[in-house]
Formats: structure tokens, sequence, C-alpha cells
């Protein structure tokens, strides 16, 4: 027998809707390309929202034709969210901290028919116009004052006048929630990127999940700014949760700079941020060394990569925000993990809970979870077996675009590539990527606990650990450090802060200064070119 219930699908459309009807006054507030600050509400994002639905109908965009974006985090950058999807095309947002030649090969392999940008990635469009092959349309994301007065791509349409020319009456459609919404190309393979095809199902109900008070705790009191860029992930979700729970929203635009952060955080009375450590190292080195304090800032969301235990600190204790620790991935829409307290943390030591807080966190609801050892055979949660992680929800790939790659999943398990414990209360901790794990003697060694360990040292501004190959133990922890501007420490300095913190054998046979450490176009270490950048070099004998 069957529930007695209606069925109404699961579109992006209806947060929009939802947004206009309940919470039409509230703002949105963006840093532009232009230089100058916007501020319009969502009763505006929804009414130009439809306008550039008719836009896109008036370019030929068709049911699941792919729409591609190269922008940062704005207001039309939003506009595009839900114009796009919710006409039931299909947003494809580009990194474009990309290569060009992946660019191209991204936009081919999605078959993009538009492409909008903002006017800072002109010089990437330039470049790609000639050589990409479904793109019919170019279109600036500014006004007909700020186009380009000379550009080598022919016939570039400008984003205003796309919309001024359309009427704001639009009937959002109606169509099954499994229509493919958006789609992000994922930078964790090898090879060419894969294209992560989400849904609007998949999308509203991760929405749902990421608004709950254990994972991004969110509301119509809150003003949230996403550091995260759109073009990363949907934004870990935030412009659909703002939408869902009212929210006011403050897009950075360009200045992702220590002072253009905080400086925007002030004026607009931010409450919540979410972004990656390497981020935050530059807001953090602004704020020390101007004696500045938040006036509002409450708790950031810190994901992309592991966050040091000593940003959690400095977080906490110099600023009185709280550090949401979280995991995911671009095959997880991303949402994984999340690392809120329960109540009996509430009750332990300030340094029980930064134990707790250094672990990736506790799975949200829709998000199963195990790790197995090299012969698939699960491992128990006591917080000390380590395995690879498995996951499976439904706002996790099944398969890539195209069926790239194959089947990925294992008995109907996706493998993340992570190495992870578990532990009884259900919170999961990154020991490593598999790729990354450091073996020797025939054990495993962790480098991100070796890295967060030298993250805590005052002169150390990032650091990545890599095996090193070694004659008898196969491979060694080779440490390779970038100082902060004007800092000193000495190889022997930085190892006897090693001392007491983790067992002997762990210790890392050397350290390498370096001027800059690469970083991915997430914000990423690039541990495989360091891996090669070293790949000869010759460790200590003694």
């Amino acid at each position: 027998m069957n529930g007695l219930m209606m069925q109404q699908q699961l579109l992006i459309s209806s947060l929009l809707v939802h947004a206009d009807r309940h919470h039409a006054d509230q703002e949105i507030v963006s840093r532009r390309v232009e230089g100058d600050i916007h501020r319009y509400t969502y009763r505006d994002l929804a009414r130009r929202s439809r306008q550039m639905a008719n836009a896109l109908a008036a370019l030929g965009v068709k049911d699941s034709d792919r729409v591609g974006t190269l922008a940062w985090n704005g207001y039309r950058h939003m506009e595009l969210y839900y114009a796009v999807s919710g006409s039931g095309a299909i947003l494809h947002t580009i990194n474009p901290r990309l290569h060009p030649d992946q660019i191209v090969y991204i936009a081919d392999h999605a078959e993009d028919q538009v492409l909008f940008f903002d006017l800072t990635f002109l010089p990437i469009i330039e470049a790609i116009a000639p050589r990409v092959k479904t793109i019919k349309h170019f279109v600036a994301m500014t006004d007909r004052a700020h186009m380009p007065r000379e550009t080598k791509v022919a016939n570039l349409l400008c984003y205003e006048e796309l919309l001024e020319a359309q009427s704001d009456r639009y009937e959002w459609p109606q169509f099954d929630e499994n229509h493919a919404s958006s789609m992000c190309y994922t930078s964790g393979t090898t090879g060419n990127p894969k294209g992560v095809l989400y849904s609007h199902r998949s999308t509203v109900l991760h929405a749902y999940a990421g608004a709950l008070p254990d994972v991004l705790d969110c509301s119509a009191n809150d003003s949230i700014l996403p550091v995260v860029p759109m073009f990363h992930v949907n934004a870990w979700s935030l412009p659909y949760v703002g939408c869902m729970v009212g929210a006011k929203m403050v897009y950075p635009g360009p200045g992702l700079d220590g002072k253009s952060l905080y400086e925007l955080m002030e004026s607009e009375q931010v409450t919540l941020s979410a972004g990656v450590p390497t981020v935050w190292q530059g807001l953090l080195g602004y704020m020390e060394q101007n004696g500045l304090r938040f006036s509002s800032m409450k708790r950031t969301v810190i994901g992309g990569s592991a966050c040091p235990p000593a940003m959690t600190k400095k977080f906490n204790e110099a600023y009185g925000v709280h550090v949401l620790h979280a995991w995911g991935m671009t095959e997880m829409s991303p949402l994984g993990t999340v690392c809120a307290f329960k109540p009996k943390h509430l009750k332990a030591t300030q340094e029980e809970r930064y134990a707790v807080q250094a672990k990736q966190g506790r799975g949200v609801f829709g998000v199963d979870m195990k790790v197995v050892d090299p012969n698939g055979r699960e491992l128990p949660w006591d917080g000390k077996s380590s395995g690879d992680l498995l996951v499976r929800g439904p706002w996790v790939i099944e398969k890539y675009f195209k069926g790239e790659g194959g089947d990925p999943l294992v008995d109907g398990w996706f493998p993340t590539g992570d190495v992870a414990t578990i532990d009884a209360d259900g919170y999961m901790q990154i020991t490593d990527r598999s790729k990354d794990v450091i073996k020797s003697g025939g054990e495993w060694i962790s480098s991100i606990d070796l890295e967060n360990i030298a993250m805590a040292h005052p002169a150390v501004a990032m650091a990545a650990c890599i095996a090193s190959k070694h004659p008898k133990w196969d491979e060694r922890p080779l440490l390779v450090v970038m100082k902060k501007p004007g800092a000193e420490v000495t190889r022997e300095e930085l190892l006897k802060f090693y001392e007491g913190k983790i067992a002997k054998w762990w210790m890392p046979d050397d350290v390498v200064f370096v001027e800059s450490i690469p970083l991915g176009a997430t914000g990423k270490m690039l541990k495989n070119r360091l891996r090669e950048q070293f790949k000869d070099y010759k460790l200590p004998t003694a």
C-alpha cells in the first residue's frame, strides 16, 4: 500500500520560488569585477532569473543543453544557477584556474552550447574561442558600459543587454526530479577530468542536508559569505541553501585576499563563511599583522583539504570563530561529513575538543560510509583501523558523464581514494590519500599528521610530506616546507619540534625548504608535482 501524499518533484526552481515568496526583501551583496559593491534582493534575483531563462530560450538553448560558466562568486552567477537549471538546461561550471587546454577539452566533452564569463577571464576566452567545437555564443557578464572595446571574440554578447531584452514573465517548467541539473568536472582523477552530472533531486536533498543544525547550521538570521568558488562543486551548495533558508548572501567576486575578505565580512556582518585552508591562511595573516578582530563572524566551514589543527586553534582562541571541519568530493555534491560536536564533547576539555575537530566529522544524513581492508572486508569503527574509505548515498555519483572510466562503484559503493579511520562515535578521520600514503618497512605513516605538526610551528606557512625512496625501508617521509615571510627555522629546529608528538620511526628523514608549494585549481597541494620534483632526492644516510 502506498501513502496518500502529493507527488511534487524536487526541483531547483522551487528553491527560488520559495525565496521570492518568503524572503523577498533579504539582501544579496556582491563585489563585482567592475570594482563596486552591488546590492539587491531575492525578489530581484527571482525576476532576473526568469528574464535570463527567457534569454536562454532566445539563444536557442533547449532542454538538457549544457551552458558553461567561467565566473567568480556573484549575483549574476547565482542568476545562472537558477535560470539554467530551472529551465531544464544543465549548468556547467568551469574552473578558470585550469590550463586553457583542459578548459577546451572540458567544454568540448560537455558539448557546451553557450559560455558565460566574467571579464577577468576574457584572455582565456580569447585563447579558447577559436578552438572549442560546440559553443555558439560567448556572453560577457557585464553591462554595455563595461564591454571590452577590442576583443578577438567574434559577436560577443552582453549579459545585461540579453537580460533587458526579455520579459520577466516565465513559468518554471515541471519535469522529473531526476533530470540533470548541473555538472562539474573533477580534478581528482588521473588523465583527463571526468564529468560529474548532478540531478535536481540530488541537489535539493543535498541542500536540505547542508542546512541542518549539525551540518552547516544555516538560517534566515545568517549572513553567508561563500569563499569556496561557485565554479567548484556548486560552492558547497551554499547558493541553494541560501534560497532554502532565506539567508543573506555575500559574494566576494575576485577579491579573495585577506584585506578584501575581512572588509567585506565586517561591512556585511557575515556570520558564516566557507573555504579551503589556503584562503584562510591569507585572511588570518592579514588580521594578525593589523591587530584586527571580527565583530560578527561565528563559524567557518573548512574543507577541500585537511584543516591544520593550528588553524582551528587560531580561529577559536584569537578570534572566537568556531571551525566546522568538513570533507567531501566533487563526486559527492560535495558534502560527506562535518565535524559537529556531540553533547559529551561540550563537557570535555578544550584540548579534547580540538582532537575531535581535527577529524573530518560525522556522516551527514544521506551519506553512508565504511572503511575496508585490501581484501574489501569492512574494518571496525574503533578510531584505529585504517583502510580505504567507501561511500554511498542519494547525492553520490553512480557513474561519470558519458561513462568515462567505466563503472566506478565497488559492490554499490564509491571508492573515494582516501585512507581513513572511523571511531565509535562515527567520526571519520582522513589519514591520507591512497596515492599519498607513505609505507615504511611495511608500516603506514600518515603524511597528513606530519604536515599538521609542521603547520603548527610559528615559522611555517605551508608544509607537504611526501614519500622518498629509501634503500632499507622502501619509503621514508620527506618534509617540504614553505616558511612564512620574514620567518626563519632550521632543519634541526623543525625536526626537534616533532619530538614527543609522534612515534620516533615516523620522524621525517629530512626537511627541504622551498619558495612555494604548487597548488591545484581548487587550492589543494599538488603532491604529484612535488614527488616528481624530488624523485631523485637522496635522503641523509646518518
